[in-house]
């Protein structure tokens, strides 16, 4: 049986739905500020003070807050009234303690029975014991609650090993410079027995994207894929956004680690926390590798790497985005920037700007894209030089060349 929405084909039925909830919802104090509003509006503010006993300030917050919501009145809604500093309790630590070793002798204990067992060693030691609601919220009150887990056996009857917290890309985070946030991705690509993985990275600020073929997916690609992110991207670095695979773990890690690197991890199987770089994930296969498919299952990936290098060079040079704007004088809609254009606008940087030998280590076609040359910063050209320079010793796996001085911000 085939089950639909309530509203399907029913032309406007969610907008009404939504004017129920936001109208038809509406708490009873809210309408009671409201109905005072309107008096005070028809009336005036002397009468209103008078008969609803209610300050001149307070008429005029109720007014601001209802105009700030559009004329919402859930915005008329009274707040929390709790204290923002709460007392905390103070229990000897030798009683807490105590709770925690026995809860831990005998696991998960509830707190009635931890009463009985707690009465004499608080008389023992001349403290106060506290009551089972008491003890019921001093467990509630640790962060892990004093619980106990056994160890899960795998199936060949071994301990599983227990998972590390990992740290979490903070809520509502917003990068606020280039560099503050760097997002990386793999794709895993298939054709009868091969496999190939395309490695990419993007600047959550600027959308500075940068991606990389290799055959081997294990973390020592990915540890030296970021070593070519730091000698082209002309920002220092401060935190990486990654999701928990493999490849992104030990070798990766360690080289985040020995550099200071904030590494923040997506939760598993949710993929819109790195939006970003899932989004850039697609726009370089359906622009680039669905049309290099030829090149990207050779056994020599030289070729597709350098084609790949200069599709990057237009994407973050000439490639305009819906995200990067700049206003126009006289024009309603603003003008489109491209990665680089948006960071040589408002982000100057001068990186390699001394290195000037660097341009006639590589052919001007494969750095440049095609060889216009004027419009293009000096710092992205630059370091557009040098990642071709990188390009032969990730594609064959070899070890990482030494890494370019940084300047650090």
């Amino acid at each position: 049986m085939r089950v639909q929405h309530v509203g399907h084909k029913i032309r406007g039925f969610y907008r009404v739905a939504g004017y129920a909830l936001r109208w038809g919802m509406i708490a009873p104090d809210a309408q009671k500020r409201l109905a005072i509003l309107k008096f005070w509006q028809r009336h005036g503010l002397a009468a209103t003070r008078e008969a609803f006993k209610v300050s001149r300030r307070t008429l005029y917050l109720w007014r601001a807050k209802l105009q700030a919501e559009g004329g919402n009145a859930a915005a008329l809604v009274p707040g929390s009234t709790a204290p923002k500093q709460r007392r905390q309790r103070q229990w000897p630590p030798a009683l807490v303690t105590e709770i925690r070793r026995l809860r831990s002798a005998h696991p998960n204990l509830g707190k009635e029975k931890l009463h009985l067992l707690l009465t004499p060693f608080a008389a023992a030691h001349r403290l106060p014991c506290p009551s089972p609601r008491t003890i019921g919220r001093l467990i509630a009150d640790a962060p892990d609650k004093m619980r106990s887990r056994p160890r899960a056996l795998g199936a060949p009857g071994k301990a599983k090993p227990v998972r590390q917290p990992r740290l979490r890309k903070p809520k509502h985070f917003r990068a606020q410079r280039p560099g503050h946030c760097v997002s990386l991705d793999s794709i895993e690509l298939r054709a009868q027995n091969d496999r190939r993985y395309l490695i990419t990275c993007t600047d959550l600020h600027s959308h500075f994207a940068w991606a990389w073929a290799t055959r081997s997916h294990a973390s020592a690609a990915a540890a030296q894929f970021f070593r070519l992110i730091q000698a082209v991207f002309p920002f220092a670095i401060e935190a990486v956004l990654t999701d928990n695979g493999s490849e992104f773990q030990r070798h990766f890690a360690a080289a985040l680690a020995d550099r200071l690197f904030t590494h923040w991890h997506t939760f598993p199987k949710t993929p819109k926390m790195n939006a970003h770089c899932e989004r850039f994930n697609r726009t370089i296969q359906e622009e680039f590798v669905d049309y290099h498919y030829d090149l990207l299952f050779l056994d020599d990936l030289t070729d597709f790497n350098l084609e790949l290098l200069t599709w990057l060079s237009w994407y973050n040079l000439e490639r305009p985005h819906f995200s990067l704007t700049t206003p126009v004088p006289g024009r309603k809609t603003p003008r489109l920037l491209s990665p680089v254009q948006f960071l040589h606008q408002n982000h100057q940087c001068n990186m390699y700007w001394p290195h000037t030998s660097i341009c006639r280590s590589a052919p001007a076609s494969a750095i440049m894209g095609g060889g216009r040359l004027s419009h293009r910063p000096r710092c992205t050209r630059l370091a557009l030089a040098k990642a071709c320079r990188l390009n032969s010793p990730l594609s064959a796996q070899a070890p990482a060349p030494a890494r370019p001085g940084q300047r650090k911000k």
